[in-house]
């Protein structure tokens, strides 16, 4: 692994994780205090500063603006974040902004429309607090990416965590990866990433297959990021799925 001189990583959350996320290396989740050792945890990291916007500004700004006839959802959260977006080096802050975003994303009030009745409200705690930490994976403007952590290879990291099966694990990343999102709720996505400093890119080709996704800037060149991401995966989805606990 390549690391950057960081120090040890800490927030504390509105709500409790999981303790099951201390089965990854370099996490440690008391309650709703979370800490990485950024050496332990992530496979790759070269990067410690991430573009934010913070969350109430992109609440007050953004999450409630219409696209026009001249001006594409797209466009207008690329020009709010040059507008709003930030430098940081505090990637606790990341993870605090993160899941406010994801709690957004993710809420409970979608799924009498989701339309997929295996999922649940527990299945969407799932997906907030997996999409919180997947926001320290970062992608470069020329496609390089910079930080990787288990959380980017996404129904991996959670099998892991949630004891899910391979087939629960399928369902999940379907949500996360495109079931969830009819266009209504896209569009939401696009206006909610904006805090992070771009848009939630998927590693996946025509269907999950555990290539997860990073909030990438745009801009970002998408040949050279899906090049070293399929050099990179398969190494990398085995050491998570090692850690899996099996039953004695």
């Amino acid at each position: 692994m390549t690391t950057v001189d960081t120090a040890t990583i800490t927030v504390e959350l509105p709500d409790a994780f999981d303790p099951r996320w201390n089965r990854l290396p370099g996490i440690t989740v008391d309650g709703k205090k979370i800490t990485l050792d950024p050496a332990e945890y992530f496979f790759r990291f070269e990067a410690n500063t991430w573009l934010v916007t913070d969350w109430q500004t992109v609440t007050d700004g953004l999450l409630g603006a219409d696209e026009t006839e001249t001006a594409s959802v797209e466009q207008m959260a690329l020009e709010f974040v040059k507008a709003h977006g930030r430098s940081t080096s505090d990637a606790g802050e990341v993870l605090a902004i993160a899941y406010q975003v994801y709690s957004y994303l993710f809420r409970d009030e979608h799924l009498a429309k989701l339309g997929l009745p295996g999922v649940t409200a527990a299945h969407l705690k799932m997906l907030r607090e997996a999409a919180t930490f997947m926001a320290l994976n970062k992608v470069e403007l020329d496609g390089h990416i910079s930080n990787v952590g288990p959380c980017w290879f996404f129904p991996s990291a959670t099998g892991v965590v949630f004891d899910l099966s391979e087939e629960d694990g399928q369902m999940l990343d379907e949500v996360y990866h495109g079931g969830w999102f009819n266009e209504h709720r896209r569009i939401e996505g696009i206006k909610a990433h904006a805090a992070l400093g771009g848009r939630l890119v998927h590693g996946c080709q025509s269907k999950p297959d555990q290539s997860g996704g990073v909030v990438a800037p745009y801009g970002a060149s998408m040949d050279t990021f899906g090049k070293e991401l399929g050099e990179m995966k398969a190494k990398w989805i085995e050491q998570v799925n090692s850690y899996r606990v099996t039953a004695a």
